[in-house]
């Protein structure tokens, strides 16, 4: 069967990568055009901060495919090609090179980028974000050397450079401005129970803590805290978060907040214009609300969803609803999340965490509304199934170690 509509897919990471392959993988049998303003073919983001920072080996540990996937499958790959003007109206993509792009359907997979900081002498050689593989193999350079090395951010990404700067035997300090760790996504005793692992592993903490200046005779020497306290390093790596890039929908009229306004389906304000990944906020019924996610699975899950509904029957597509599972590894500690809630009662603990194997459940009245796992993940899917069953459970059974999980779904 031959099709010839045309569906442009912007944005050549994880996400796009995936949602190309579901295209295919649907029977979708138009025209598929993936752009990405990087040169290399899509690969998966995780492990810049770890394998790829703590080892020497190439791209193609990271790559969703290799190269001869995307002529195999009959995708157009347009590697180093920036997207710079949308036209809904006329269905039109404008490339940087001048070429527009016609489109019956289009998904933005655009992602997000580095949040910068501006403090004096932030663009001296050795202070560096990390965001792609071009970032992953500069930082990588320094390390080898064994550098001094400053992280400013307390969060996933910040913590997992500095495992991987310790791994390779560099002396680390972590700046957070916060007085825990890992604010953003886990209770207090969680973020303190990774304080004492990164201590034990020779990481100077500084928790809240602010910086006034990067500073250095032609490239970095110190790091300023406020205060004037002065910190030697080779390199910083800041580590604040991301922003959604949303400029070229924005510039075309799309809704945005916080990120591309998308229904349950993927879809935006546009009838024939999607997106997925870490630029879409999406309806989300475990939290109750909408939210945007940063996160590996769903940039893969929610891109393949929504590329099988843009092929999709009318009438017939189906809504995406991530269930909230993110991951870390720092060391050899493994810590998986599930949940988002905004607030909880109690946390109740499954195993004794000085073990370094235990479970935590976050309590609101008798219900779960979020579950932490440290090296402990082949508990993660029965708690996934009490947690979203919405039944009433006992703090006593749930933290009782000889209680089996499963047994707790009878009530």
């Amino acid at each position: 069967m031959t099709d010839d509509r045309s569906f442009v897919i912007v944005g050549a990471g994880h996400a796009g990568g995936r949602a190309a392959q579901a295209l295919r993988a649907a029977g979708f049998a138009g025209r598929v055009i993936l752009v990405g303003d990087e040169t290399y073919p899509p690969y998966e983001r995780p492990p810049l901060s770890k394998q790829l920072l703590m080892g020497d080996e190439g791209l193609e540990k990271a790559q969703l495919h290799p190269p001869a996937y995307y002529p195999e499958h009959d995708i157009e790959l347009r590697l180093g090609a920036r997207a710079e003007g949308l036209d809904p109206k006329a269905h039109r993509l404008h490339l940087a090179s001048g070429e527009a792009l016609a489109y019956d359907k289009l998904m933005l997979t655009t992602g997000a980028r580095v949040r910068r900081l501006d403090l004096p002498g932030v663009d001296l050689p050795g202070v560096m974000y990390l965001r792609d593989y071009d970032d992953t193999q500069a930082i990588r350079e320094v390390l080898r050397r064994k550098a001094p090395t400053v992280v400013v951010g307390g969060g996933f990404i910040g913590l997992e450079v500095a495992a991987s700067a310790r791994t390779r035997g560099c002396g680390v300090t972590v700046i957070e401005l916060a007085d825990r760790l890992m604010g953003r996504a886990v209770a207090p005793e969680i973020g303190a129970w990774y304080a004492e692992l990164h201590r034990r592993h020779g990481v100077d903490l500084r928790l809240g803590a602010g910086l006034e200046a990067f500073a250095g005779e032609g490239r970095l020497e110190r790091v300023i805290l406020t205060g004037g306290e002065e910190i030697p390093a080779d390199l910083a790596v800041i580590g604040i978060g991301i922003v959604p890039n949303v400029e070229l929908v924005a510039e075309a009229g799309l809704e945005i907040n916080n990120g591309v306004v998308v229904d349950a389906t993927g879809r935006t304000s546009d009838a024939d214009i999607y997106a997925a990944g870490d630029v879409a906020n999406q309806p989300n019924a475990l939290a109750g609300r909408r939210l945007r996610l940063e996160s590996y699975q769903n940039a893969q899950d929610q891109a393949m969803a929504v590329a099988r509904n843009m092929c999709a029957p009318p009438g017939e597509a189906k809504p995406y609803d991530d269930r909230l599972w993110v991951w870390t590894d720092q060391y050899d500690v493994n810590l998986q999340m599930l949940g988002a809630p905004e607030s909880w009662d109690r946390l109740v603990f499954r195993g004794d965490p000085a073990s370094g194997s235990f479970t935590v459940f976050y309590m609101a009245g008798p219900r779960i509304v979020a579950v932490n796992t440290v090296n402990n993940g082949k508990e993660m899917r029965i708690c996934e199934r009490l947690m979203t069953s919405g039944l009433a459970v006992e703090d006593a059974r749930l933290a009782d170690p000889e209680t089996k999980l499963r047994a707790l779904l009878k009530g």
